[in-house]
């Protein structure tokens, strides 16, 4: 069977392009020797249990350890009830260790003992019988709560001190979060555990990270070695630009252009199917994309996210989590400055929190195309004028994200009108207030060659008690016209201060200079 590009749960070795295990976590069998007690996290549908799996096969295969990797999901319902949390993961234990472990490494008959030491007599009794040292993957472990995650660390706490020879040599505990944030319940409850160190036998905690370019070239090289197709590199660097390396993204790119748009093998993989690609991913909202998208409505997210959208500080408490929470979550990236992790949840989240704007958006986007096919931007412009007239009031007092609601009812109605034909993406320029908008839509010359029409926007807002924008706005739009090499642009300036006269009166076009001379057109709302 051909090897395919795994969106749907852990790969499998043979069956699933991968990128090689020690790889992802090198510093694993270095820690297992070490006989350490460890931490993976990292954000869902990101490998964790690929790599674990793969790494532990690779343990017992070698000869010299017996290790495992098993999902504490089973004692996700028990909440509080302790016992009969542990019985459940005692018997999954025992069930993934007779598939995957030979007979002579399996454990032995559970011995009877309390509710509360259960788990730690199971594993002291395996850990005596096992002529190998025990490497335990506890995945999934935030899948515990309340009292049962509290009596698991407990246990394994209690029981390190006699590894190896009568408990577990080497343990990892696996899931969203680092231990030191375990709460009492997974991803809400504030409350902790009841002490500050609740897995304090840690030797190091490691964070699973995205793939790097060279881990993206590499999984898709897989493809082109057993199908004979080309990926051009420009389209492995589009792919790991849109998506910084985020797994599931990077496979399910990859699968959308050979399954869905069904690129013939005989035919190069290139940009444009990555860009086809990413639309399609963010249109059909995956399973992936739609549970990160929920997570907008939780006030700790919505607190880092929306200044994002408005490219404004994120104000922190320094003992608020809320940062790390999202982190947790892949939302935001792992290193400084605070963003959004890549383009593609930033296309995610906006399509999301416009989708009300879309709803109400009755114009054919047909009407907006010139003849030879670009865009009539001064008409697209015009139009979001009447609109925004029309419909803003209401439209930015029912938004939930309401700091940053008039750009993103911007955003909706620029989303529904080049939707199909064209792209736009989106910059956050963190404390500098301000988001800056490309609209690319591909047109063909009069001599039938492909070009590029490209039009910038600049988006500001008026505060209270703040100065006007408008000659800031014009400098920074001036910087990013340099970047992007274009002659001209459109500064948008939104005017929230609670005396402004009404939209009616306020909306109007005007033409001003940059300070390097450019004429730019700017929509005062």
């Amino acid at each position: 069977m051909a090897r395919r590009f795994q969106t749907a749960g852990p790969c499998r070795t043979g069956t699933d392009y991968m990128v090689p295990a020690v790889s992802r976590l090198p510093e694993v069998p270095d820690l297992v020797e070490q006989e350490g007690y460890f931490v993976v996290h990292a954000p869902h549908q990101t490998g964790k249990t690929t790599t674990l799996t793969a790494l532990a096969d690779e343990l017992t295969a070698k000869g010299r350890y017996a290790a495992l990797l098993f999902s504490c999901e089973a004692g996700r319902a028990a909440l509080d009830d302790y016992g009969a949390a542990t019985r459940d993961l005692l018997a999954r234990l025992r069930a993934v260790a007779e598939t995957a472990l030979p007979q002579a490494l399996r454990p032995p008959p559970w011995p009877e003992a309390s509710e509360g030491t259960l788990l730690a007599a199971g594993l002291a009794a395996w850990a005596r019988a096992c002529p190998r040292p025990l490497v335990l993957f506890f995945d999934e472990i935030d899948a515990l709560s309340g009292q049962s995650l509290i009596s698991v660390l407990s246990q394994l706490r209690d029981g390190y001190r006699d590894r190896p020879t009568s408990f577990p040599a080497s343990i990892a505990l696996c899931g969203l979060r680092d231990v030191r944030d375990y709460k009492a319940a997974s991803g809400g409850d504030p409350s902790r555990l009841g002490t500050s160190s609740p897995f304090n036998i840690k030797l190091e905690s490691l964070r699973l990270g995205d793939f790097t370019v060279d881990e993206v070239a590499h999984l898709y090289g897989q493809h082109a070695a057993d199908t004979g197709q080309e990926i051009t590199s420009a389209a492995v660097a589009r792919a790991f630009e849109l998506t910084a390396g985020q797994p599931w993204l990077v496979n399910a790119l990859a699968r959308e252009i050979v399954v869905k748009l069904e690129v013939p093998a005989s035919r190069p993989i290139t940009v444009d199917h990555v860009e086809q690609a990413k639309e399609r991913l963010v249109l059909a909202r995956a399973t992936h994309l739609d549970s990160l998208a929920a997570r907008l409505a939780e006030p700790r997210v919505r607190r880092i996210v929306q200044p994002l959208l408005a490219g404004d500080l994120v104000q922190l408490d320094p003992y608020d989590d809320d940062l790390a929470y999202t982190r947790d979550l892949g939302l935001i990236a792992t290193s400084n400055p605070v963003r959004i992790a890549n383009p593609t949840y930033r296309e995610v989240i906006v399509r999301v929190l416009t989708t009300q704007v879309e709803a109400n958006i009755v114009t054919d986007p047909r009407g907006f195309v010139l003849p030879d096919g670009r865009l009539d931007v001064e008409l697209l412009l015009r139009e979001f004028a009447e609109f925004w007239i029309e419909h803003g009031d209401v439209l930015t007092t029912t938004e939930h994200y309401h700091e940053v609601a008039p750009q993103l009812v911007l955003m909706g109605f620029l989303q529904r009108v080049v939707n199909g034909g064209g792209y736009v993406d989106r910059e956050y320029d963190v404390g500098r207030g301000r988001i800056d908008l490309l609209i690319r839509r591909p047109y063909t010359d009069d001599n039938g060659k492909r070009h590029w029409q490209r039009e910038a926007l600049e988006l500001k807002v008026w505060h209270p008690d703040k100065a006007n924008p408008l000659r800031q706005g014009l400098t920074q739009l001036d910087h990013y016209l340099d970047r992007l090499g274009l002659a001209t642009g459109t500064l948008i300036s939104f005017d929230r201060r609670p005396d402004a006269p009404d939209l009616s009166e306020r909306t109007q076009f005007d033409t001003a200079t940059t300070p390097t001379g450019r004429t730019v057109t700017v929509l005062r709302a």
